[in-house]
Order: structure tokens, then sequence, then C-alpha cells
């Protein structure tokens, strides 16, 4: 993979914004990290990071400054109207601007990077949602912040990038019924798998909470992190291997 150049995909709806979801091709580490692992948390040598971190926004958002979270698996979301350093990001799992320039960067392995845009009004967000932060509405929670910027909630597009699919993506039932307390309706979101055992849509969960806010325009990309070694990181394909660590994919949004 080092050498490759860098692949990222986009979502036509997001027309008017410049975005990518950016697989693993085209950096510089190596190893586990091979190669495009832009992750400061995770133990890859942080010079290489940086150079896979400029190389994704070279790709997909040239001269935008790239603005990143410490990722919480929470559903608070910031307004963003300055870049801050790398060392001193808050503490939170989605981002709102109405600043053209930056550019909103979510990471993930696994977990679903949200990008979402209400160009005419010039707001756009990005949110990191796992299942805690599905569950605590981290998706209507940054539409609500985009609608303090002046954003509509009816002409906002959201597009739910690279994450783990149902196939791949096995819980227990305590996860189940953690899930259907919240909502009865929420059992639709799981399939049967073995026993004592379900598969969980994240992405379908994700796409309904979105639409319940108020969103028209969901796309949910369909694309499975675990499935695809060779063009995205995946958190629970390293566990089941045992794995020390693991490299972090980028989804980034730029007006």
């Amino acid at each position: 993979m080092p050498g490759d150049a860098v692949e990222f995909l986009t979502v036509p709806a997001l027309a008017g914004t410049r975005h990518g979801f950016v697989t693993r091709r085209g950096g510089v580490s190596a190893g586990l990290f091979a190669s495009l692992n832009v992750g400061l948390g995770s133990s890859d040598d942080r010079a290489a990071v940086l150079e896979n971190r400029r190389r994704a926004m070279d790709a997909v958002a040239p001269g935008g400054r790239l603005v990143t979270l410490h990722q919480v698996h929470s559903a608070t979301v910031v307004p963003v109207t300055a870049a801050f350093p790398d060392d001193a990001r808050p503490p939170a799992d989605a981002m709102v601007t109405a600043t053209p320039g930056l550019a909103l960067g979510i990471l993930t392995a696994d977990c679903a990077p949200i990008l979402l845009a209400d160009v005419a009004a010039g707001v756009i967000g990005a949110a990191h949602s796992g299942w805690k932060g599905a569950l605590a509405d981290i998706g209507p929670a940054t539409v609500a912040a985009m609608e303090a910027l002046g954003a509509c909630r009816g002409r906002i597009v959201a597009a739910i990038g690279p994450t783990i699919a149902r196939a791949s993506y096995e819980v227990d039932l305590a996860f189940v019924e953690r899930f259907c307390a919240a909502a009865p309706e929420n059992e639709a979101f799981f399939a049967a798998g073995k026993p004592g055992h379900a598969q969980f849509d994240l992405e379908g969960f994700i796409a309904a909470r979105l639409a319940a806010a108020g969103v028209k325009t969901v796309v949910a990309m369909g694309v499975d992190t675990y499935a695809d070694e060779d063009r995205w990181f995946s958190f629970r394909r390293t566990t089941h291997r045992a794995e020390p660590d693991y490299g972090r994919q980028l989804s980034v949004i730029a007006l």
C-alpha cells in the first residue's frame, strides 16, 4: 500500500462541499498501520501520522485547516470558528461550522463517520458515531447545532460513511436489550445471530435517527470496514486477531 495514491470516496448529494471518506491507502505508515493512518492516539510514529494527515488534506481539501477532536463516544457537539492545536483537541464527537477554510475531520475504525451540509446556508457538520453515540443521538444533536448556525434541517444532507456492517457486527443479548429499553422499535435493527447473539445494523439505526430528526436526505453508503481489509482499518478485526493496535481513517468536509 505505501506508494499508492490517496484514495477517497465522495457522495454526490454533498456536492457544493469539499469532502471525502479517505481509505487507508496512500500513506507512509508501516506494519499494522499501513499505510494512511491518521490516528494521533495510536502508537504509530507521530511524524508518519502527521504526514498522512497532510496527504489526506492535500487530496480532499487542499489549503483547508484540518480540525479533529478527542473523540470520547459522547453526544457532545462543538461549534468551531478557528482551528485549534492537535494537542488541545476538545473531548467531543461532533463539530459544526460556518467558517470557510476549516476542514472538519472525523477518525474511525468501524464506528460511523457522518458528514452533513446545508450548502445554501453555508453550514457543515461532522460526527463520530459508534453505538454509544448513536444511542445518545449524536446525529440529531449535530443537526440541532447546525440549525443554531443558520442551517435548515429540511435542507441538510447527511452521508453515513464506511462503518461496520450488520453482517460483521455481532452483539450479545444484553446489548440488544439496552437498545430496546430505549425504544421497543429499535428491535428492527437487529437480526438473528448465533445462540445468545444478534447482528446489529449500526448504519441503519443512525439513518433512522437522522430521518426522525427531520433530515430529508440521508445517504447510507453501505461500505463495511470490517470486511474490506485492503481499504479500511477495523478495530473489531484487530481485536479478533489480538493485535496490539490499529490505524484510523479520516472523513473530512470543508466549505
